[in-house]
């Protein structure tokens, strides 16, 4: 797909947002994708999901795992169209956790799914526990990396859309976005 077929797809569903956001991240943005606005519709959640999947189709996967909230909804679709097992995980007492019974076994290859990255904290957090249960990650896949494909998280890692959207850590706020109202959109 052409990044600008992709980036109107977001827009028309107005999950491309415009403003003063703090990101999950906690940095400071003038845009925001919110994917669930998007992925509310099936032909774009379905869509999205085969991008990934299709990307890592031929990597031997036994789990999709994803951070909650944002990734469920892309995950297990991509655990779908794989025909694998989907589990996420969860923040509880502020860090992120593998609950609900879910389990991961030694030697179990994920591949971990994310609907947005900007620093890839979440997805970060994923990885120390897949890594705690001595799993074997095969690859990360999101629906939009907001570094413009700088950030690497894995060897093996696949975005539909590379976007790179500008961030400010709080002290670097620029005038102009700093007197517009902060939105926190985001699942923190």
């Amino acid at each position: 797909m052409d990044k600008n077929d992709i980036l109107q797809i977001f827009k028309s569903t107005g999950a491309l947002l415009e403003g003063h956001f703090v990101l999950t991240s906690g940095r400071h943005s003038a845009t925001y994708f919110q994917c669930a606005k998007v992925l509310q519709y099936p032909e774009y959640l379905t869509l999205f999901a085969r991008e990934i999947a299709d990307h890592f189709e031929g990597k031997e996967i036994d789990t999709v795992i994803s951070p909650a909230i944002g990734g469920v909804v892309i995950g297990t679709e991509v655990g779908r169209q794989l025909g694998v097992k989907t589990i996420f995980t969860e923040r509880k007492d502020g860090a992120m956790k593998l609950r609900r019974g879910f389990e991961i076994e030694e030697k179990e290859n994920i591949l971990i799914i994310e609907d947005v990255i900007t620093t890839g904290g979440s997805v970060k957090e994923v990885i120390d526990i897949v890594n705690k249960y001595n799993g074997n990650i095969v690859g990360v896949g999101v629906v939009v990396d907001r570094s413009g494909g700088k950030l690497k998280l894995h060897d093996e890692q696949f975005s539909v859309l590379q976007h790179e959207a500008v961030s400010y850590a709080e002290e670097d706020i620029p005038q102009e976005l700093a007197e517009i109202t902060i939105q926190k959109p985001g699942s923190r």
